[in-house]
């Protein structure tokens, strides 16, 4: 294993070996305090340009599944991924620039593992580094707030990466490029606009037996034929979106047919509604955050990832809250007063993760009938 170094932006460095691709890369360093699902984000389009560190202590020991997709052969998916969901991965490939660990099992057991993550992130290109303290790298975090980082090696000093985060679209980047169906012929037809939307969204929609229109971001959907609209989650600041708001917009100007949003989407659907958004300190990043449903005391487990909140106090006045986080009071969900429009910040498909809230599903499926 090579010595590597991740140099902080503030100058922090903390020292480890790589066991991953042996390349450069610098991004945003954030932290997950999951316990498992290292495959799930590393596939979760939502990391793009982030170096990810997972906090659980020992990462690797259950291995990777493969890489298979359903309903098809494995050449068909291969030729075009896009077009096929795959059956244990959040997407076509690992999305996350990096991961950083404490302590990385080369060995592993798993009745469904195919190969180490090791090996997995030499096959993708994606650097790993274990053997750094990530609870002080938390801790740092935690204090500071995320920032850029750079993980170079000892034995390559002439190569130092650029970070570049903030400024950069990333959800132009990671977004589906065509319009791609799935469950064609179903009675209802729901326009998904991919922000870098999650497989099992995906999957969601369409075991309730809807018709998922997947879109670019920024496609102009609103004279496409539909039931409903679905907003996807998606990776940066929601600010760099503009053309998925303005579009937006104008869709609820024309029509009150059903809206729902997930992460980013929430995110969209507020600043459609007149909202700001402002980036939290660290994010929200795990398994475990405690969301109340406002005017009750029902509370959910969720899994959350991402760096942004919407300003609810900056909603209009036909807005108001459906979802508050229990930890630090930030938004989790909005709701339209009148129209069937509805959002959650976390992610109720939650894979890996609980799976408390996944009736937001059931909940817009019935507003499409």
């Amino acid at each position: 294993m090579k010595k590597v170094t991740l140099v902080l932006s503030d100058g922090t460095q903390f020292h480890g070996e790589s066991f991953g691709y042996d390349m450069p890369v610098a991004g945003e360093v954030v932290f997950n305090t999951a316990m498992m699902g290292y495959p799930e984000s590393l596939t979760d389009p939502s990391y793009a340009g982030q170096l990810m560190v997972l906090t659980y202590p020992l990462v690797g020991n259950y291995g990777v599944p493969p890489f298979t997709f359903q309903g098809t052969s494995k050449a068909m998916a291969s030729a075009n991924p896009m077009r096929h969901l795959p059956n244990f991965m959040e997407s076509d490939r690992i999305y996350a620039s990096a991961i950083i660990v404490a302590d990385y099992s080369e060995t592993f057991s798993h009745w469904n593992a195919v190969e180490s993550l090791g090996d997995w992130l030499k096959r993708e290109k994606v650097p790993g580094v274990t053997g750094i303290d990530t609870r002080e790298l938390t801790k740092v975090l935690r204090e500071h707030g995320v920032m850029m980082g750079k993980i170079l090696f000892d034995d390559m000093p002439d190569q130092i990466p650029e970070a570049r985060y903030e400024g950069v679209n990333f959800v132009d980047m990671v977004s589906t490029k065509e319009i791609i169906r799935y469950n064609e012929g179903a009675g209802l037809k729901v326009v998904l606009v991919d922000c870098g939307v999650k497989a099992n969204i995906i999957r969601c929609l369409v075991n309730r037996n809807v018709e998922v229109i997947r879109v670019p971001w920024n496609y102009d959907y609103t004279d496409m034929d539909f039931d409903g609209l679905f907003l996807a989650n998606g990776p940066g600041d929601p600010d760099m979106c503009e053309d998925a708001v303005n579009i937006l917009r104008r869709q609820m100007s024309a029509s009150a047919k059903p809206i729902c949003g997930i992460c980013m989407g929430n995110q969209l659907l507020a600043k459609a509604g007149g909202a700001t958004i402002y980036k939290l300190k660290y994010g929200h990043r795990s398994h475990n955050q405690p969301v109340r449903m406002v005017g009750t005391n029902q509370c959910f487990v969720t899994s959350q990832n991402h760096g942004y909140a919407v300003d609810a106090q900056t909603l209009g006045g036909d807005w108001g809250e459906l979802f508050v986080n229990m930890n630090d009071g930030s938004n989790e969900g909005i709701r339209h007063k009148h129209n069937p429009w509805f959002s959650s910040q976390f992610h109720p498909e939650a894979c890996s993760g609980p799976v408390d809230t996944e009736f937001i599903f059931d909940r817009f499926v019935e507003t499409l009938k």
